[in-house]
């Protein structure tokens, strides 16, 4: 907290905006006007909390705060001359398809913009090597992409010429650019505002954030979160019974969560039958007295079951990391440490002469290709909303995020200078631990 200064939090404006909201034109004489519609005031203070306060008022200083998202009265884009593009990048997540649909609506029917493209396959899209054309979107076309998973624009990964795509936004004469990505996808979206104003271009650059994992900074969660540790739970029940179905038997699970372990501690918590969670935010030794492998044979020979539920990015410190290697997002690829307990595990209890029935089962890419349940599906088209509302304000350079229940604008460098972790030591890892029993440390030190 003491190293976050209120000047890193100011989202970029294009210009003044100087025309008025056809939004606020049908709520001009409506008491509700004032309410609806947010002025720069308006912020959405970071730390809530009464020692906070009080301190504040001891220094007088200004809490650091961010943007409140929403509807303006005053907007920079002459809507009948906009042009907006929509892309998707990384890896698939639940409800990507709800926030494109979230805002071809929101730009059509509440700011009647009728020029609405889509980049196909990521970044790519954006190149003209690849010949991949723009499609044209309307309320039409995607009116019931919700019900399906993935993305009808098609993804990629990987690095692009900067350059090149801003050239493509010039040469289209797009107006606006929303970007669904996580880190690496919101990391382009910065470095190509970065080119349009060296450029001194007329074009916004808006984020969605997207990432499975929940790991983007300043912000309570990711769209797709609620659906992936939902969908995660009921593999984990069933693995549950795969566990019990055995004498001796061990279930591991597998889930996504490459620096982050939320959708593993949430699964465990939303199915409480979890004997062992393990995370990247927690290493643990494999061998030795307080190693996990001798809590687990202590689990399994009290009880004769044991369910594992292993983030991908756990256990990184049991490999040889000389040859590191990097996937197109530029992200470290980590060794598969599902297989690796797998394999262990068997040996273990071989050498321990122990029967047991090891089952290890990995549905990460079922669970990112999910359908968004209810209450992500409602999330995503006010991500989308807000994100419509920023840009056509003239905003750019920003991501929608939300922070105590409200929607804020922050700029893309802060919510991408560091990933969002679990604190070992906060109610979110103490709560999984109480529900396992799993020792507090597994490790011999």
């Amino acid at each position: 907290m003491n190293d976050l200064k209120q000047e890193d939090f100011e989202v970029k404006k294009l210009g003044k905006a100087t025309l008025v909201s056809p939004i606020y034109k049908n709520y001009a004489d409506e008491e509700i006007s004032n309410e609806l519609f947010i002025d720069e005031s308006r912020r959405i203070v970071y730390d809530a909390s009464l020692s906070s306060y009080k301190n504040n008022l001891e220094s007088s200083e200004e809490p650091i705060s961010f943007l409140k998202a929403g509807p303006r009265k005053d907007i920079y884009f002459d809507p009948s001359k906009t042009k907006a593009a929509i892309v998707t990048c990384g890896g698939l997540c639940p409800g990507i398809n709800n926030v494109i649909r979230g805002l071809v609506n929101g730009l059509y029917y509440r700011y009647k913009v009728r020029n609405i493209w889509g980049i196909q396959y990521g970044y790519q899209g954006l190149i003209p090597e690849y010949g991949h054309e723009m499609v044209k979107l309307t309320p039409d076309v995607v009116k019931d992409i919700h019900l399906f998973g993935g993305t009808i624009l098609g993804s990629s990964r990987g690095r692009q010429d900067i350059s090149a795509m801003v050239d493509a936004l010039e040469r289209e004469n797009i107006n606006i650019l929303f970007t669904i990505g996580g880190d690496g996808t919101l990391s382009g979206n910065h470095v190509i505002n970065e080119e349009i104003e060296r450029r001194g271009l007329k074009i916004v650059t808006a984020g969605i954030p997207k990432t499975i994992d929940n790991d983007v900074n300043f912000m309570t969660k990711t769209f797709g979160f609620d659906t992936a540790f939902t969908t995660a739970a009921a593999v984990v029940r069933d693995a549950h019974n795969e566990a019990t179905g055995a004498y001796n038997g061990v279930a591991i699970v597998k889930l996504m969560g490459r620096d982050s372990g939320f959708i593993a501690a949430n699964a465990a918590l939303a199915m409480p039958d979890v004997n062992f969670v393990l995370v990247p935010e927690n290493e643990f030794d494999l061998h030795g007295e307080k190693g996990f492998l001798a809590a687990l044979k202590e689990r399994v020979l009290d009880r004769h079951h044991a369910l594992v539920v292993v983030a991908e990015g756990a256990g990184q410190n049991l490999f040889d990391h000389e040859d590191v290697k990097k996937d197109k997002s530029g992200n470290i690829k980590h060794k598969d440490i599902g297989v690796h307990l797998k394999d262990e595990i068997n040996k273990f209890f071989k050498s321990e002469d122990i029967e047991a029935t090891v089952k290890y089962i990995d549905p990460s890419y079922i669970i990112r290709s999910e359908v968004a349940i209810p209450a992500d599906s409602v999330f995503c088209n006010d991500l989308a909303l807000n994100a419509v509302h920023g840009a056509m304000a003239g905003l750019t350079d920003f991501v929608v995020g939300r922070w105590h229940n409200q929607f804020t604008y922050l700029p893309i460098p802060a919510a991408t200078a560091s990933r969002k972790k679990i604190d070992v030591n906060g109610p979110l890892w103490w709560a999984v631990l109480e529900t396992t029993g799993q020792p507090l440390k597994m490790r011999d030190e």
